[in-house]
């Protein structure tokens, strides 16, 4: 198969590059893969797309910020048509985009085509030629997504053949609340591949945690909690790893605690497989994630993890009480129970952590891409008996309408906006 990724930024560091990366590169050990990346700010990936893996980018603005207007010429002053304005990235987008991503989906000689955020599912949906299995691939969930989004969405989803998300839970939420017709919505996780180093052998004293330093992780949270911890266990310590807005107000918080000696914002770190493999207990406090990348970070380094059970991901990835731990969301004095818990029991804490290293191979790109080959050539068969054209057929209308619908929507919001 040739299997072609449309992704925002391929050359930015985020969970989204990450993941598609790992699985790209599982997927070229078969198959011709390329990832397309619509942005391009520097010279190299900060993440490896892998040898088998064909990179390129369709608006280089290494030397001219990505903003319309700024240097990329007048089409880009101009506001995108097709990416809709309810995708955070819009302001990013134009009718240079629009020209070069469709340019790019017409003319692709790819048997999958794949989008990977709902901006460019819906350029996925409109603008791939007739051929390539259309597949979209949603990295967060639908219940964070604003009410214009979903609607839009709803129109125009129904063009894709099939629909991933990494957790059943959103699965289910795409199913039951959006309901696309004809549309095969899959559940398949984020992949993680073995770190290459050796694991944590749970005898250091170190709590680790990692990620954006944003309001939805709720750092806060977990530096109230490690206080208590130290009451009674004074010699360990906390590591946060990550960079964001809400650093100067974790470090306030840090000295008004006194725990300036115990607790630690370390900065972004990469590769991160090394900080995690020198703790012994992960920790993820968060009020939302769409899947839980670092609690399997975490377990792939034999860490057992204290997580909070916040929709959607954690309580599809730990299984709580043998290799890790849910707490209910929001409860500091649990954290720290749970935390505790662990400490306090060497044996438990070692035991859990050579679970949490066999538990979490199932999510081995390996693993993974095998369980979206099956998928791909599944729906290749599907297509090749016609059943995406009468499809099409049967829905042409609806789509006309919808489109119709989008683009009214699409210029009041830009009229709202001038």
């Amino acid at each position: 198969m040739h299997i072609s990724f449309l992704l925002h930024n391929g050359y930015a560091i985020g969970g989204t590059v990450r993941t598609t990366y790992n699985l790209a590169r599982t997927l070229a050990e078969h198959h011709d893969v390329e990832v397309v990346s619509v942005f391009r700010h520097r010279d190299r990936p900060v993440f490896d797309p892998g040898p088998g893996v064909r990179l390129r980018s369709l608006v280089d603005t290494r030397r001219r910020p990505a903003r319309a207007g700024d240097g990329l010429g007048a089409e880009h002053a101009h506001p995108a048509e097709v990416f809709p304005p309810e995708d955070g990235k819009y302001p990013m987008y134009s009718a240079l985009t629009d020209r070069l991503i469709g340019e790019h989906l017409r003319t692709t000689e790819a048997d999958v085509v794949i989008g990977t955020r709902p901006g460019l599912n819906v350029h996925v949906a409109r603008q791939t030629r007739r051929g390539p299995v259309r597949l979209g691939q949603e990295h967060l969930t639908l219940a964070t997504h604003s009410r214009r989004l979903k609607l839009v969405l709803r129109g125009v989803y129904p063009r894709l053949d099939a629909l991933t998300t990494v957790t059943e839970a959103d699965a289910a939420d795409y199913r039951n609340k959006l309901r696309l017709p004809g549309v095969r919505i899959e559940a398949l996780p984020n992949s993680v591949p073995t770190p290459g180093i050796s694991p944590s052998d749970g005898t250091s004293k170190w709590v680790v945690a990692a990620g954006r330093l944003a309001p939805a992780k709720r750092y806060d949270l977990l530096i109230r909690a490690f206080s208590k911890v130290v009451v009674d266990r004074p010699d360990w310590k906390l590591r946060i790893y990550g960079g964001g807005r809400e650093r100067d107000g974790l470090r306030t918080l840090i000295d008004d605690l006194g725990l300036y000696n115990h607790v630690y914002l370390m900065g972004p770190a990469h590769p991160l497989e090394p900080e995690w493999a020198k703790g012994s207990i992960g920790a993820v406090t968060s009020s939302l994630e769409s899947f839980g990348m670092t609690i399997v970070e975490a377990m792939r380094c034999g860490l057992p993890v204290v997580a909070t059970d916040c929709p959607h991901g954690p309580g599809e990835i730990i299984r709580s009480g043998v290799d890790g731990t849910l707490v209910p969301m929001g409860d500091e004095d649990a954290v720290a129970d749970a935390l505790l818990q662990l400490i306090n029991d060497d044996e438990l804490r070692q035991r859990m952590g050579r679970a949490a290293l066999a538990d979490s191979e199932r999510f081995d790109p390996a693993r993974v891409g095998a369980r979206y080959e099956a998928l791909m050539r599944d729906l290749m068969t599907k297509s090749s008996r016609g059943l995406h054209r009468t499809r099409g057929t049967l829905l042409g209308g609806a789509y006309a309408v919808k489109d119709a619908l989008y683009g009214v929507n699409r210029t009041a919001l830009q009229g709202g906006r001038a």
